[in-house]
């Protein structure tokens, strides 16, 4: 089993618990969606603030009811086209909310230059939803690159819990760019009735496969590639020293400063 496979396994078991609960006391899912962006909305507050590890604690409680409203619906038989609307919708206030509170803050330390990457983040990030939305209403399924909503979510409670936002909000960006382009790619491959897969990717070199692989990402959640990615994230999110990229808000060098004395 991989690591990031076994870290979700582990989180299922209280989060049975709650979908029981819920389920019990009959608790409609699309009220559970609700509370989720109301919650968000909250986190969104205190990351204005530059009150990150606040934000973190709210955010691990309203990514539970973002979570559990489709396994509560599936529990109670409450499966509609509305519902999956309606968890879409909600799901983009959430995202848009989290980074408007980013924005915020970057706007009153006096940062135009992380306001603008807050903002390519946020829009990249919605439009990587867009691509794949729009895709599937021409195509059977669109479900290439890395960074989809539960990762992005993800990726802001590890910034705001290790006070590194500035590092996520690059990763955010950059792989959110590259998912956009990803489904873009794969839409038009499929309807010009191309392999999905550029033959020419597979007479190439090692190192060129690996970069196609990399960044046109196909790779399933709980295996060795995603594995990998999350430790190339992680590295880079927690080891390169807050000043190498500017970030407004971050303390302490982290160990590559460390080391370098720095």
């Amino acid at each position: 089993m991989t690591f990031t496979g076994f870290i979700g396994k582990a989180c299922m078991f209280p989060l049975r618990a709650i979908i029981g609960a819920c389920v019990a006391l009959k608790i409609h899912p699309n009220v559970l969606t609700f509370v989720g962006v109301l919650i968000n909305a909250w986190a969104a507050v205190h990351l204005g603030r530059g009150q990150f590890v606040t934000a973190g604690l709210i955010m691990i409680v309203a990514n539970i009811f973002d979570f559990i409203d489709g396994k509560v619906a599936s529990e109670l038989g409450a499966i509609t086209r509305f519902g999956g609307f309606w968890d879409s919708v909600i799901d983009r206030f959430s995202d848009i909310l989290l980074f408007i509170g980013l924005i915020y803050l970057y706007t009153n330390v006096g940062r135009a230059d992380y306001v603008m990457v807050a903002s390519f983040a946020m829009m990249f990030a919605l439009m990587t939803s867009y691509t794949r939305a729009r895709a599937e209403s021409l195509i059977a399924k669109c479900k290439v690159g890395f960074m989809e909503r539960p990762e992005r979510m993800v990726l802001f409670m590890i910034g705001a819990f290790s006070n590194r936002m500035a590092g996520v909000m690059w990763v955010i960006l950059v792989l959110s760019v590259f998912s956009v382009l990803d489904r873009v790619i794969l839409t038009y491959r499929v309807l010009e009735k191309k392999s999905e897969r550029p033959s020419l990717v597979d007479r190439s070199p090692l190192p060129v496969r690996m970069l196609w692989n990399m960044f046109y990402w196909t790779f399933e959640r709980a295996t060795w590639q995603y594995d990998l990615m999350v430790i190339a994230i992680l590295s880079f999110v927690w080891l390169v020293p807050p000043a190498w990229i500017g970030d407004p808000v971050a303390f302490g060098n982290g160990p590559i400063g460390w080391l370098l004395g720095r």
